[in-house]
């Protein structure tokens, strides 16, 4: 619920509680005579000092305490995590294909997830006038049901290769502690299929029966680029304009910075600004790269939204988020249709002192992670780099915008459609807060 005070020709408009998106966070508006003078994101959740903590832990440890950061996307915090790992301990280019191919797969199931669950679950009631998906199920059952399923299947996936759906315990630095026999994939492998189908139809329901609010922003978008694949595990990170560094690298085009409003760290482009990381920058960037299922339906859903890519409208996330899961489902089946167990689950490995950054694809975008080990595999240094704080600079550039078309709007409406904006990027409020950098003065 907004509130709104008003003061001469000067308007306050705070939602104290954002509903739908996970950690807790408000929105912070002012306009006068109908143009915003402020949009602010309030991230007022208590940090968590994750890379705190991660110091003097073995570094076999920190793939199941960074999982704990998020309940909804642990396989990101994990594959981050041992892909810096594996360069810091100087095993990166050891680590077998099959165990690639497997990360990939996981990758997939928490894609599927997530992706059903925000686009269905939390998003999808703001485009259908809905205040939640209890409601919207009683005039949408079948649309409901069938993202229940496709969110059960991606479960199951990373519940099988990694031993449970949420904090999956079976992930290591090097590989897996076990992989599955290729018969424990004999049910899923039908699901999958008829998910894939289902999923292929409620992108273009996505596409042509949502009416998406016209915004266009000239972004900086930036997501992991590889040569031969659509991002997830590898690649360098590219920008549309102008920089493609390699993971370790990203400090030297990249910043992170406190706010006095957000106990979250805003990041920017060093000498530029804002920027967007998330599904439509993977798709902008990487579209070429897309499994042939969802580069067949790509065509249909840009005439069905109107518009061809590059999308430069951050609601078009929707139906990027969808093809991506089409993708994920369609790559899921073509590795469990090849499956074989690989020859070995993971890589040995020898302590040793090191340095190690890498980042791979969260649902929500970018996720990156560096550490520095002693030589007893000791973690001496950690810095994560959440999806989430990455966007908040730029998720209130679009706030600006969007309440600058639609100031017009009453109070109660324009705080809605804000919130509707802020849902839209899939915010993992608590994922973005791990650090504080606490300021103490001596007193005289």
């Amino acid at each position: 619920m907004s509130k709104s005070t008003e003061t001469g020709e000067r308007r306050t408009i705070r939602v104290d509680a954002l509903a739908r998106v996970e950690g807790e966070g408000a929105l912070y508006l002012t306009l006068r005579k109908g143009k915003v003078e402020e949009a602010k994101l309030k991230i007022y959740e208590p940090p968590r000092f994750f890379e705190s903590f991660l110091r003097g832990r073995h570094f076999q440890e920190v793939p199941d305490i960074t999982a704990r950061i998020c309940g909804i996307c642990p396989v990101a915090y994990q594959m981050s995590s041992c892909h810096a790992l594996e360069k810091a301990l100087g095993v990166d280019g050891e680590v077998d294909p099959g165990i690639r191919t497997l990360r990939n797969l996981l990758y997939c199931g928490e894609w599927i997830e997530s992706h059903v669950l925000h686009m269905f679950m939390l998003h999808l009631p703001d485009f259908l006038g809905y205040e939640s998906v209890i409601s919207m199920a009683a005039d949408h059952r079948p649309v409901v049901e069938r993202a229940l399923k496709l969110k059960k299947a991606g479960n199951a996936i990373v519940e099988t290769l990694a031993g449970r759906a949420v904090h999956p315990v079976g992930v290591c630095v090097g590989g897996f502690y076990r992989v599955p026999e290729a018969e424990r994939w004999t049910e899923l492998l039908p699901t999958l299929k008829a998910g894939l189908d289902d999923m292929c139809d409620l992108t273009l329901f996505l596409a042509e029966k949502l009416d998406y609010p016209d915004l266009d922003q000239d972004y900086e978008f930036i997501a992991l680029n590889p040569d031969d694949e659509y991002p997830m595990n590898l690649g360098p990170i590219a920008s549309n304009k102008g920089f493609r560094v390699e993971q370790q690298e990203y400090l030297d085009v990249i910043e992170e910075k406190h706010v006095e409003h957000s106990t979250a760290l805003h990041a920017a482009v060093k000498g530029r600004g804002a920027y967007h990381v998330g599904p439509l920058a993977r798709l902008n960037l990487n579209a070429e790269r897309l499994h042939p299922r969802a580069a067949e339906l790509l065509p249909k859903v840009c005439d069905a939204v109107g518009c061809k890519l590059p999308w430069r409208n951050s609601f078009l996330s929707l139906p990027a988020r969808a093809l991506e899961t089409v993708h994920a489902l369609a790559l899921a089946v073509d590795i469990l249709q090849n499956y074989q167990p690989p020859s070995r689950c993971r890589v040995p490995i020898v302590p040793q002192a090191g340095k190690g950054a890498a980042a791979t694809e969260a649902p929500r975008g970018l996720l990156w992670h560096e550490y520095q080990t002693d030589e007893d595999g000791l973690i001496t240094a950690a810095r994560i780099i959440p999806p989430t704080s990455q966007n908040q600079p730029q998720i209130e550039a679009d706030l600006r915008a969007l309440a600058g078309k639609l100031s017009k709007l009453d109070d109660e409406a324009l705080g809605l459609r804000c919130e509707h904006l802020i849902r839209n990027y899939d915010p993992c409020i608590s994922c973005s807060v791990h650090f504080l950098k606490l300021h103490v003065e001596r007193l005289p």
